[in-house]
């Protein structure tokens, strides 16, 4: 079932992977502070059952989606539907309801660190002296911009704990993507994986319906997570990993936490302290040691 690996391109990374990895950044670091909008009338389950399935029904619409995937390949696009969507789409509103958006961002850059970690059980490789630095620099970087929200944050260890389980899945997820988006690409395998998603949510989405009250802010939050955030990111962030590999495809990961401060800092006035500011070159270094060749 589990299985990865390398990506198509091993060389530096060029216009179309820049593209590609800034797109799922800017994308993916403003759907914590959406979810925060979300959950001001929607209950948490009921925010990922409509994304989920928005997502799916943006994605069922385009031909290129309908490709055909072999029989033989379905259990990992049902395990890859409950790990990269289902499980943790569950995860983040509950823990939105402890910490704040930015924090959740920070969070987020341990995804290179078990992208990587799985990568290396699963092919039985290390990768090269650079690119384990760059990892290492850019998780060095998230720890120093997370450690004083997670001593500010009074409720923070339950928050962090979930979004830490969240990270995990993900990056399980992306080496799982790697070989499933070279045979058939990312439409193909994203439609059916965030079907499986949408499937698995429904009941616990269903059930949030009895403690959820529509409110036109919160319901237009939702709808640009599962339209953009969902249908489309999921689709950016799978051709990425294709073409570069799971452990440099996770470096996009880097670059959440720096859009989710910004947002969370401009929008719901969250205290973001200098030092975090200042760690966040050094996820940026990391980040792009992490780019170059991995071959």
């Amino acid at each position: 079932m589990l299985s990865t690996t390398q990506g198509s391109q091993l060389g530096p990374f060029g216009l179309l992977e820049w593209a590609l990895l800034t797109g799922v950044a800017v994308i993916w670091g403003s759907s914590y502070l959406l979810i925060e909008i979300g959950l001001e009338s929607l209950a948490p389950p009921t925010i990922t059952w409509v994304r989920v399935t928005l997502g799916f029904l943006v994605l069922a619409a385009l031909p290129v989606a309908r490709k055909r995937v072999e029989r033989s390949d379905y259990p990992r696009v049902v395990l890859l539907g409950f790990t990269w969507v289902a499980v943790p789409f569950l995860l983040f509103p509950i823990a939105l309801q402890h910490i704040d958006s930015a924090l959740a961002g920070m969070l987020n850059a341990l995804v290179p660190i078990f992208s990587t970690s799985t990568a290396i059980v699963l092919m039985r490789s290390l990768p090269r002296l650079r690119n384990a630095a760059g990892i290492v620099l850019g998780f060095a970087g998230a720890i120093i911009i997370s450690i004083p929200a997670i001593r500010e944050s009074t409720a923070g260890a339950w928050g962090v704990l979930l979004v830490v389980l969240a990270t995990f899945l993900y990056g399980v997820s992306l080496n799982q993507a790697v070989p499933l988006q070279q045979r058939y690409g990312a439409p193909a395998v994203m439609v059916r994986a965030i079907g499986v998603g949408a499937v698995a949510t429904a009941p616990f989405g269903l059930a949030g319906l009895a403690d959820s009250h529509w409110s036109i802010g919160p319901v237009l939050a939702v709808i640009v997570l599962g339209v953009l955030h969902t249908g489309a990111a999921f689709v950016i962030m799978t051709a990425f990993v294709g073409r570069v590999g799971p452990t440099r495809g996770g470096v996009a990961v880097y670059f959440i936490p720096i859009v989710a401060m910004v947002l969370g800092v401009t929008f719901r006035s969250e205290v973001v302290l200098p030092i975090q500011w200042a760690a966040t070159g050094v996820v940026l270094f990391g980040a792009w040691l992490t780019s170059r060749r991995e071959g």
